[in-house]
């Protein structure tokens, strides 16, 4: 994740610079996929949710066995997410234990419409730090890319009911050819609604995502929604507005912010920021993010369902993750062992590669160049002819059972 707003703020007011990794264990944020279920068919779902029953999810005693593991090994954060996690029947017990066991940060991610007037007195109850709600557009633009009509008064009903009682709400939308010319739209609707975050998140080739990879933004129109969210950050934190805005799944937005900085502001603010940027690392899959799939599967990052690091019904989580793991060895080196363009490029310090599950996606390979990085060799230091606007790939998936060593 590019906390956007937050860079922005250190051009503005520097503090001391803090790397994101510390000395012993890694601990990610967690994001637990409680359920596959769905009352949604969301064209770029990672998990391919359904509102059907699927069998072999975790069950209740095998869920509080991995809260009291998740707490003791002292993640930062754990974010309950789905399918839609409300659609989990004991999903409130679930979300009780947690708060009771005093997580650091308890989140809810949710396509906001199970959220009634109810349901949000007891996710105040519960005492959430935070609930992301989804949605992709305005009215039946929502609701097509979604699979429901109603879906978006549904949804905007909760991020009200959430708001009424001083829940933290942030907005999900996911950019594609079919919904960008809404951003504007959305960033207002944040504005009239009172929502705390906006979260844009780029397609990721997984899931229905992959299906519909051809969905994905052509780069001039990424680069053009990157232009409007770094305008309206700079404007909330120059003139005190309080929306946050941060960005996923394409860290070439950090490098594409911090050559926006040099056109615009001078040296030495532009060097501060790169150093902090650098301190972050960009894309954290393996490192800072982690996922437990409905059936107890644990993967790099919520993307990453080809790859299985093990299972906790059978390994405890912290064990899975501070074991000896390939793949997350390999995700947790700097510089990574990338190829292509991402390899030779002068910014894979503040980026980190990318989304690699993308360059696995259509190359078979998780170390080749991400196909969705907009930004053109000049801007990536990269001595070859230019490649500003790539067509984005829309041929098959290669085998998944590619051998990743």
């Amino acid at each position: 994740m590019f906390r956007l707003t937050q860079y922005m703020r250190e051009l503005t007011d520097p503090t001391p610079v803090r790397t994101r990794r510390g000395s012993g264990p890694v601990k990610p944020v967690v994001i637990w996929n409680l359920t596959r279920r769905c009352n949604l068919r969301c064209r770029h779902c990672y998990t391919v949710s359904a509102d059907v029953t699927f069998p072999g999810e975790l069950n209740d005693e095998q869920t509080l066995r991995v809260l009291d593991d998740l707490h003791g090994f002292g993640i930062p954060a754990l974010i309950l997410s789905g399918g839609e996690p409300m659609s989990r029947p004991n999903f409130f017990e679930i979300a009780e234990r947690a708060a009771k066991l005093g997580f650091r940060h308890l989140a809810l991610s949710t396509n906001g419409t199970k959220i009634t007037a109810q349901n949000a007195d007891r996710i105040a109850d519960v005492g959430f730090d935070y609930v992301g709600i989804s949605l992709d557009g305005i009215g039946a633009v929502n609701d097509a890319f979604r699979g429901l009509g109603g879906a978006f008064d549904a949804a905007l009903t909760g991020i009200r009911e959430c708001r009424k009682r001083g829940i933290k709400v942030g907005l999900r939308f996911t950019l594609t050819e079919q919904n960008a010319h809404m951003l504007g739209d959305m960033l207002d609707l944040c504005d009239d609604e009172g929502v705390d975050k906006f979260y844009l998140s780029h397609l990721v080739y997984a899931g229905r995502g992959d299906k519909n990879r051809g969905d994905d933004t052509r780069r001039s129109h990424t680069r053009r929604a990157m232009d409007l969210l770094i305008g309206r950050a700079w404007d909330a934190v120059t003139g005190g507005q309080p929306l946050e805005i941060v960005t996923g799944n394409n860290d070439a937005d950090a490098v594409y912010f911090l050559h926006w900085a040099e056109r615009h502001l001078d040296a030495a603010r532009v060097a501060h920021v790169r150093d902090h940027l650098t301190a972050w690392g960009g894309n954290s899959s393996g490192l800072g993010v982690a996922n437990i799939a409905p059936m107890g599967t644990v993967h790099p990052d919520t993307y990453w369902s080809d790859y299985t690091i093990g299972n906790v019904k059978t390994v405890p989580f912290s064990t899975l993750w501070t074991g000896n793991d390939p793949m997350l060895a390999t995700l947790r080196q700097r510089p990574r062992p990338l190829k292509g363009r991402c390899g030779a490029c002068a910014f894979k310090g503040v980026c980190g590669g990318n989304t690699r599950i993308r360059a696995l996606q259509i190359t078979g390979d998780p170390w080749a160049e991400d196909p969705a990085c907009y930004l053109s060799n000049a801007e990536i230091g990269v001595a070859e002819a230019d490649r500003l606007e790539p067509t984005p790939f829309r041929g098959k998936t290669r085998d998944p059972a590619h051998q990743f060593f």
